[in-house]
């Protein structure tokens, strides 16, 4: 179990359902996590709400730069930054027009880039270093399995070269980034969309938090510019 005690950390989408599997592992580390949301119910309904390490921020615009601010200059000395916030869709690109694009790359690419300008920002007050974990996928790293959903993948795509180019731009301050690519997650929407798929072979929550965490601990001193695949068996 990574030790996160005294830690503050941000997790964004953090009230969906691989945000909450990384929040629990971050609260059994001893983190402080705080995390934004958007959506009035989700944070109504977000499992762990009542903990008194979960700092929750609402009416959070990720894709508004000066929101991203606030949030990130009201954390005190932020040790680690997780951006699991996005969105996916899938039409055959005759089929997507340029709000869709526009939608899959601002909710994916610009919440990245502007949560890991912040973060950097925050880490460089503190002094201390820090830990970003970015979210791509696996059309990212396997272009050719994006057909269908081509729009999403550029957007993800993108969120790898960010995270490459980030690593190498601030590793001599400590700060490591690196980011997962998962294939289709186990989740209880996943399963309802496609009910005759092989769920056991699809990647668990918990373990792909574990990963998430496992990047974002202090105890890596050594990772940086990564995408980890977490394909499960799939």
């Amino acid at each position: 179990m990574p030790d996160f005690r005294e830690r503050h950390v941000i997790v964004t989408g953090g009230t969906g359902a691989l945000g909450a599997a990384v929040v629990a592992e971050l609260l059994a580390g001893g983190a402080t996590c705080h995390i934004p949301y958007l959506v009035e119910a989700e944070g109504q309904n977000f499992a762990h709400r009542a903990h008194q390490r979960v700092k929750l921020i609402a009416n959070t615009n990720l894709s508004a730069q000066m929101v991203v601010k606030r949030l990130y200059d009201g954390v005190p000395k932020l040790w680690a930054s997780i951006h699991l916030a996005g969105g996916f869709a899938a039409s055959p690109i005759a089929e997507t027009d340029e709000a869709e694009l526009m939608g899959m790359i601002r909710n994916n690419l610009i919440t990245g880039f502007l949560c890991c300008a912040a973060a950097v920002g925050a880490f460089r007050r503190s002094g201390g270093g820090g830990r970003i974990v970015n979210i791509a996928a696996r059309p990212a790293l396997e272009p050719r399995l994006g057909a269908g959903s081509v729009a999403y993948t550029a957007a993800k795509a993108g969120v790898a070269a960010l995270t490459e180019a980030l690593a190498a731009e601030v590793l001599n301050e400590n700060i490591l980034v690196n980011a997962i690519a998962p294939s289709i997650l186990d989740t209880e929407a996943n399963r309802t969309a496609m009910p005759k798929a092989d769920h056991a072979l699809w990647p668990k929550l918990g373990d792909v938090a574990a990963v998430i965490c496992q990047l974002a601990a202090p105890a890596n001193r050594v990772t940086s510019g990564a995408i980890v695949p977490v394909y499960g068996r799939a």
